[in-house]
């Protein structure tokens, strides 16, 4: 079974209203898939992410020349091929390959990984806590309300990107609005200092509904972290840009981190992400995956935390919850998955387990337009 043909998505929303983190707005989403097809019909979806003009241009004159009559079976030899020109497009790569050959084999991609061991995945809704309006932090408090009535029971919302003062007043506001009843995670964006890091322990010791303390310095050093999370009180979290099995390797051997957030897209592929996933239960470390730049890449998450061993006997068969991008981003729809009671249900049909929207990734296309 060979690759005949690749079909690419570049697909692009610009947003009504920007929205963004401590490292600035975003003022539009973007997204590229593509789509491999064998010599005998069976395809598979993949997922990259990338200035959309670079990842075309890649795709039409190396990757889809190279990968053109290649053996689908050869799998972990194509990623490693492609990921030494891009990482992100061998993430894509190993999720299309992957699906095809279960399809081949007739079984959900879960099977094929040895089977699911739970139906049923807690996520967590992802904020962008910031726009440019003045009373932005009343906009910040009506979304997460919204997302507490549809049934979210954790959020992640953003500090970092205005003064200590601001945040400080934001989270307190929110906490007052949630009563204790839902669970916080705060995310500063690699924004803080340590003794900056360490003066959220003020606001840490008034509460006990958080989830973790996410990325609040750079990660250069582990040891950095090493002696944040010995002082402070709520859990340390991060890793969504680490790049590979062997740096998520000196992470968790140091003990820098409560929690790791490995990322699908940027660990170049499904095979690397599991890998460290399985790394972190070895080293009885939690595992919450980043997922906030794609739809499918969020699919393989879900489908591979349905796989992964329980971290603590203590919780039973419980897994850790997974990111849920709760913004305007039109691409969440692309695949069905619907969200309730702030869990989503694990496909189980042959492949993927769920076909993706024609027509809503039609309407979605780049038309080539120039945006930076």
């Amino acid at each position: 079974m060979k690759i005949k043909q690749i079909d690419t998505y570049p697909l692009y929303y610009p947003l009504p209203e920007p929205y963004g983190d401590a490292n600035g707005y975003k003022y539009y989403r973007s997204c590229y898939l593509f789509r491999i097809i064998t010599d005998t019909g069976i395809d598979g979806w993949g997922e990259c992410v990338d200035w959309l003009p670079a990842l075309e241009n890649g795709f039409q004159n190396r990757i889809i020349p190279y990968l053109l009559g290649k053996p689908v079976n050869q799998r972990l030899k194509l990623v490693e091929k492609v990921g030494k020109w891009h990482g992100r497009i061998a993430a894509g790569l190993s999720m299309a390959l992957t699906e095809i050959m279960a399809k081949r084999a007739g079984l959900s991609i879960t099977d094929l990984w040895g089977g699911a061991r739970r139906q049923r995945i807690p996520v967590y809704a992802s904020f962008q806590s910031y726009t440019p309006r003045a009373d932005w932090m009343q906009v910040s408090l009506k979304r997460v309300e919204q997302a507490v009535r549809q049934g979210f029971r954790q959020v992640k919302v953003k500090i970092g990107g205005k003064t200590f003062a601001e945040d400080r007043q934001h989270i307190a506001l929110l906490q007052n609005q949630l009563d204790g009843q839902v669970q916080i995670a705060v995310d500063a964006n690699q924004s803080y200092d340590a003794k900056t890091a360490l003066a959220w322990n003020r606001v840490f010791a008034g509460a006990e509904n958080w989830l973790w303390f996410e990325e609040p310095m750079p990660l250069y050093h582990p040891e950095d972290y090493v002696w944040l999370r010995r002082q402070c009180l709520i859990p340390i979290a991060g890793g969504e840009n680490l790049p590979s099995p062997e740096v998520f390797s000196t992470w968790l051997k140091a003990r820098a981190l409560d929690l790791i957030q490995p990322d699908v897209m940027h660990v170049k592929g499904i095979d690397h992400f599991r890998g460290i996933g399985a790394m972190a239960r070895y080293h009885a470390i939690r595992v919450s995956p980043h997922a906030y730049d794609g739809i499918l890449s969020r699919l393989y998450a879900i489908l591979a935390q349905s796989c992964l061993p329980p971290w603590s006997k203590m919780d039973g068969d419980g897994i850790e919850p997974l990111e849920w991008d709760v913004m305007e981003n039109p691409f969440t729809s692309l695949f069905h998955l619907p969200v309730q009671n702030g869990e989503v249900t694990v496909p189980s049909g042959i492949g993927l387990g769920t076909e993706i929207d024609w027509q809503r990734l039609e309407s979605l296309r780049w038309d080539g337009t120039v945006y930076i």
